[in-house]
């Protein structure tokens, strides 16, 4: 697999929200929940990430500056998990979304969430990264694995069966390593 550079700058929730919804909406989207948004619905969701200080998100942008995928962080102890496990000082949440093509690029999405990773990681307050996707999303559940990600065990958020899992800093190293 190539070696991909990818930037990462914050979600103008205006400005980017036509992109987004295109990539929210789409079929192959369907685990980030959001299939029947309308335009308004997503300028709202992320107007409420940007004003929420423990929760952000980002666009990655390939080489050219153009956005190639969606990212967010949040603090598992105030947004999403909160009263689903205890978490630990210096955990962090992630969602990352790659938006669907029809000329898949091998590797790409893999590429992207190691740039995910790294981008964590580069927050030296950062100790372990906690995910919560859906049990039946299996292609996402092998990419987590890949990266360094352990599965703790099933959880039942309100929206769905979330497969909870964990990955500090020394495995995703493991893990990148591994694969060098």
């Amino acid at each position: 697999m190539s070696t991909r550079t990818f930037t990462f700058r914050p979600l103008d929730p205006l400005r980017d929200a036509g992109l987004l919804h295109s990539w929210v909406t789409h079929p192959k989207a369907a685990f980030w929940m959001m299939q029947d948004a309308k335009l308004e619905d997503v300028e709202r969701a992320y107007m409420e990430i940007a004003a929420d200080e423990h929760h952000h998100a980002l666009l990655g942008l390939d080489e050219h500056g153009t956005p190639a995928f969606l990212m967010e962080r949040y603090d598992p102890a105030h947004r999403e998990l909160v009263g689903l496990y205890d978490p630990l000082p210096g955990d962090v949440g992630m969602h990352f979304l790659t938006p669907a093509t029809d000329r898949p690029v091998h590797g790409f999405t893999r590429a992207v969430i190691t740039a995910v990773m790294e981008h964590l990681f580069e927050d030296p307050a950062v100790r372990r990264v906690v995910v919560e996707p859906d049990v039946a999303n299996k292609a996402v559940h092998a990419l987590n694995a890949a990266v360094g990600f352990v599965p703790e065990r099933e959880i039942q958020k309100p929206e769905k069966r979330a497969l909870l899992s964990f990955c500090t800093r020394e495995q995703f190293e493991a893990a990148r390593g591994a694969t060098v």
